[in-house]
C-alpha cells in the first residue's frame, strides 16, 4: 500500500496529463460515441480522481477530504448521467456545477506548485502543460453550464446527444484559448460572450505567468550553478 502510494505521488502529474488528455480528446480513440457515453467517459472520471490523488498528497486533511467529497459527486452525478441515458437540463446542469468547482480545485493546486520555489524539471513542465488543460476543462463546463441553462447561447454546436455537445465545447474551448478562432461555433448570447472573453483572456494570462515563471526558475537555476562554480 505504501509503494502505491508513493508511486502515485512520484507520478502524479504524468497521470494526470494522461487522464486529462484521454478525457478532452477522447473522440480521437473512440468514434461511437455510445461506447464514450457508457464505458469510457465513466473509467475517464475514475482515471481523473484516482490521478489527483498524488495532487492532494501533502495537503491538508481538510482539503483531501474535500476533494474526496467533490470526486464522489463528480461520480454520484457522472453514473446518474450515464443510467438516465437521456439527463435532463436540470442533471446536466448540476453535474457541470460539480465539474467545474472540482477542476478548479485541482488547477489552484497545479498553480500552487507551479508557483512554489523551485528549479525547472520535469514535474514543472508536466504541470504547466496540466495546468493549461485544467483550463480547458474548466472553460468545457462553464459552457455546458451556459448552455443548459440559456437555449440557443451558442450557434454552432451539435445538439443530437450530450456527448456531442461536450465534444463541440472542448474543441470550441480549444480554439479559444489558443486564440485560434475559426468561428464555425459562435456564442449569441451576452453571458455566452463574456464568458468566452473571459476564459481567452485567462488564456493568455495563464501562458504570460507560465513564461514569467519558467524564466524564474531557469535564471535561479543558473545562479545557483555559478556559486557552486
Amino acid at each position: 500500500m505504501k509503494s502505491i502510494h508513493q508511486f502515485l505521488q512520484k507520478r502524479r502529474y504524468e497521470f494526470l496529463l494522461f487522464a486529462l488528455l484521454m478525457h478532452l480528446y477522447n473522440a480521437v480513440f473512440f468514434v461511437e460515441f455510445d461506447v464514450y457515453t457508457v464505458w469510457v467517459w465513466p473509467l475517464n472520471m475514475l482515471l481523473l480522481g484516482i490521478s489527483s490523488y498524488g495532487i492532494f498528497a501533502e495537503r491538508s486533511i481538510y482539503l483531501r477530504w474535500m476533494k474526496n467529497l467533490l470526486f464522489a459527486a463528480v461520480m454520484f452525478s457522472t453514473l446518474l448521467a450515464v443510467l438516465v441515458r437521456y439527463p435532463s437540463e436540470a442533471t446536466m446542469t448540476v453535474l457541470n456545477i460539480v465539474y467545474i468547482i472540482f477542476y478548479i480545485l485541482i488547477f489552484v493546486e497545479v498553480l500552487r506548485f507551479l508557483t512554489r520555489p523551485g528549479y525547472i524539471n520535469t514535474d514543472l513542465i508536466v504541470a504547466a502543460i496540466c495546468g493549461y488543460l485544467l483550463l480547458i476543462e474548466v472553460g468545457v463546463f462553464s459552457m455546458q453550464y451556459i448552455y443548459y441553462i440559456i437555449p440557443h447561447s451558442f450557434r454552432g454546436i451539435s445538439t443530437a446527444n450530450n456527448t456531442l455537445v461536450f465534444t463541440d465545447m472542448v474543441y470550441f474551448c480549444t480554439i479559444t484559448i489558443t486564440s485560434i478562432g475559426f468561428g464555425d461555433i459562435t456564442p449569441t448570447h451576452h453571458l455566452s460572450k463574456s464568458l468566452t472573453g473571459l476564459l481567452a483572456i485567462f488564456g493568455q494570462f495563464y501562458q504570460v505567468v507560465l513564461v514569467g515563471i519558467i524564466i524564474s526558475k531557469y535564471t535561479s537555476g543558473s545562479q545557483k550553478e555559478n556559486i557552486e562554480n
